[in-house]
């Protein structure tokens, strides 16, 4: 079902008890910034005692930036999943860390089967950190620290990261899985050769699932929005899993509802059906 015609097919006598969506690629625009009207429907969620959670990739020291934007609405489940973090009072309310034993394991089957792949660590106090021959993305003044990747592996990491030059992130999430290697959940949510990593079980589902249980809600009261792989779980685990038009295909053909692009407002789009 597309954003044209989901108004008249949508059962009249349902609403949302909790709302949950991705940011970047989803609510925040290709600009980085995210809308007046955006930031409008997610206070009215609010406004009608109605969680609405942010479910991201992100690391936590990302969310300042967003939180300013929205006003500070809302719970963030960071790392995909492995954090919750609560924006009002900016504490970490629960976290589920990758064992080191379990990564070190990870590393070693991926390093064998796919050469050339390098690896960085977030972690929840010291942040981020990678290997020499890892080679970041982004420009931040995020502060790092590089060592061999044996090194990083410490108790407080929530997600490991792999980067491959020369492939691209659907790729390298599928020679990942060919590999059989266990303990730990893969994925992505980018097109440049990047591959995420958490704890084995833990993915934006159970995240949002926990969130959702200790706030007394049912999967099927969740709308979750989403863009990328990494959201799959969410969308699929949601009573109703929206896909803006820029998502990833995969995404697209999950969703129950294909809304308007990050962009275009889609998810605000959605959301005034209830909360206008």
């Amino acid at each position: 079902m597309t954003a044209s015609d989901w108004s008249s097919d949508w059962s009249s006598d349902w609403s949302p008890r909790l709302v949950a969506s991705d940011l970047d690629g989803t609510v925040v625009r290709s600009d980085g910034s995210i809308s007046a009207r955006t930031v409008s429907s997610l206070a009215a969620v609010e406004a009608a005692g109605v969680p609405f959670v942010m479910v991201t990739g992100r690391p936590i020291r990302w969310m300042k930036q967003v939180s300013d934007m929205t006003g500070h609405h809302g719970v963030a489940i960071c790392a995909n999943g492995a954090l919750t973090y609560d924006l009002h009072t900016e504490q970490v309310v629960r976290s589920s860390p990758l064992a080191p034993d379990a990564a070190r394991a990870v590393v070693e089957a991926l390093r064998a089967s796919i050469p050339g792949i390098a690896f960085a660590v977030e972690r929840l106090d010291a942040g981020f950190a990678h290997e020499p021959t890892y080679q970041p993305r982004w420009d931040s003044s995020d502060p790092r620290t590089q060592a061999p990747i044996e090194e990083l592996l410490t108790d407080d990491v929530v997600k490991l990261l792999a980067r491959h030059e020369e492939i691209g992130s659907d790729e390298l999430l599928a020679a990942a899985l060919a590999t059989g290697a266990s303990g730990a959940t893969f994925t992505h949510s980018s097109a440049d050769g990047l591959l995420e990593m958490s704890a084995e079980g833990v993915s934006k589902a159970s995240g949002l699932a926990a969130f959702a249980s200790d706030a007394g809600v049912e999967a099927a009261d969740v709308i979750a929005f989403g863009d990328m792989p990494n959201d799959l779980p969410m969308l699929s685990w949601a009573g109703f899993g929206v896909a803006v038009a820029n998502a990833h295909p995969e995404v697209i053909e999950a969703a129950d509802l294909v809304t308007a692009s990050n962009d275009e407002d889609g998810v605000a789009q959605v959301l005034d059906r209830w909360f206008a």
